[in-house]
This record gives structure tokens, sequence and C-alpha cells, in this order.
């Protein structure tokens, strides 16, 4: 009976990692799917402070909360506002390489 318990106990030691990585794994993809979400609200309300003559780079960065907002780069071109965002990462260098990108377009006006 105590060698099963320690055999248990070893294969749940030698499971953990596995584990621990699989969660890991699994947060930063929700994580990523969320930053998706918020690039495409920035985007959209950038594009529609374009349209309406205001600044499209406030708008986008006043759409986001405040952790985003140090990892956001907003770009405007003509009529398209693009907004990358990177998602939040314990390793600055997964969340450089998830990072997502989100256009829209509006007609500027004045």
């Amino acid at each position: 009976m105590n060698r099963q318990r320690g055999q248990a106990s070893i294969e749940l030691v030698a499971g953990l990692p596995a584990l621990l990585l699989a969660a890991f794994l699994a947060l930063q993809l929700l994580a990523t799917g969320y930053a998706m979400t918020l690039a495409d609200g920035a985007a959209e309300a950038g594009a529609l402070a374009l349209a309406s003559g205001r600044s499209a780079a406030s708008a986008a960065r006043d759409a986001l909360p405040g952790w985003a907002r140090d990892d956001v780069d907003v770009s405007v071109q003509g009529g398209r506002v693009t907004v990358r965002l990177r998602p939040p990462s314990p390793l600055p260098s997964v969340a450089d390489h998830l990072a997502v990108t989100s256009s829209a377009a509006a007609r500027p006006g004045g």
C-alpha cells in the first residue's frame, strides 16, 4: 500500500510540469483572444473619432483599459486606423509574438 502511494506521488510530481504548461498555454490563448476583442473596439473607436474630426489615436487609446495603453501601437493612414496590441504575458517575447492587429476605416470628416 505504501509503495502505491509513493508511485502516485512520483507520477504527480512528474506530471505537474505538463499540467502547469497546459494551464499557461490556455491562459495565454485566452489573453490573446481578449486582446483581439479590445483591439477591434479600439480601432472602431479611432475610426469613429476620425470621421467626426477628432484625434483617432487618442480615441483608440482611450477605448482601452489602463493596462493595455502601454502595450498598444496606433497608426492612422488616410481613413484607416490600425491598432496593434500585445496581450498580457509574464514573458515579453511571447507577448510580442502573439500581438494582434485590427483595423477600421472611416471617411475623414470635419
